[in-house]
């Protein structure tokens, strides 16, 4: 039966397989040569993890390399059929003349890793609404709660989770998200998050982008192609 792995279960099951346990997830790295390579590992690698596949694997793809990652779309975790999936995939690559591994070191670009973004926030009901909205995220899986995390609904973008402050910051924040959208999609967001309790900082400059905020005055631009010539 799959369980679900405590942490350091989860790392102690992939280390020696080249797989870093991140966030709740199964994540590796394979360098490939072309696409066509990559495109061939990833096949190999869905055919290995049978009709699992789309329950535990995610992809991506590119010409210099292959990111694979694992985790238990039931569960929202790491189980023991991931960590089984993990070794069946890294024996795939071993017979393909490749490595899974987690390009860690100081001749690599970068190690295997996911990004998350926290925003401060006094009152986190009230502004979640407004950044589910403007970034079209969905609730994380398993979610209870008013504040958890938001996730991007096709695994693109990083999670976005809320810090709880015991007092206001009152000067305007250094860091905003620019949303970059299809442009005739731009309108209906901007209304999303108008309507979840945001408010319209400006608009002179669309649709080049619209300058929106939260309740708290945390910025975001949803922004398009169009306005920008001339």
């Amino acid at each position: 039966m799959e369980q679900v792995l405590g942490r350091p279960e989860a790392s102690a099951a992939v280390q020696e397989s080249g797989w870093r346990y991140i966030l709740g997830t199964f994540r590796t790295s394979v360098v490939v040569g072309s696409l066509d390579q990559a495109i061939g590992l990833a096949a190999d690698a869905v055919a290995a993890c049978g009709d699992d596949a789309d329950q535990h694997l995610r992809i991506d793809a590119r010409p210099d390399r292959v990111v694979f990652t694992l985790q238990s779309v039931q569960h929202a975790a790491t189980t023991t059929r991931d960590a089984e999936l993990a070794h069946q995939i890294s024996g795939a690559a071993d017979r393909a003349g490749l490595v899974t591994e987690p390009e860690i070191g100081p001749e690599a670009p970068r190690s295997v890793q996911m990004l998350e973004i926290a925003i401060d926030a006094m009152d986190i009901a009230g502004i979640r609404p407004f950044w589910k909205a403007v970034l079209g995220y969905t609730d994380e899986a398993g979610s209870e709660g008013s504040e958890d995390p938001l996730v991007d609904p096709v695994g693109q973008g990083p999670a976005i989770w809320f810090q709880q402050m015991q007092e206001p910051r009152p000067q305007r924040n250094r860091i905003h998200f620019d949303i970059s959208v299809p442009h005739d999609e731009a309108p209906q967001r901007v209304e999303a998050a108008l309507a979840a309790g945001g408010r319209l900082v400006s608009a002179t400059r669309a649709p080049a982008f619209w300058v929106l905020a939260d309740l708290e005055g945390n910025e975001a631009c949803v922004t398009t192609w169009q306005g920008r010539d001339g």
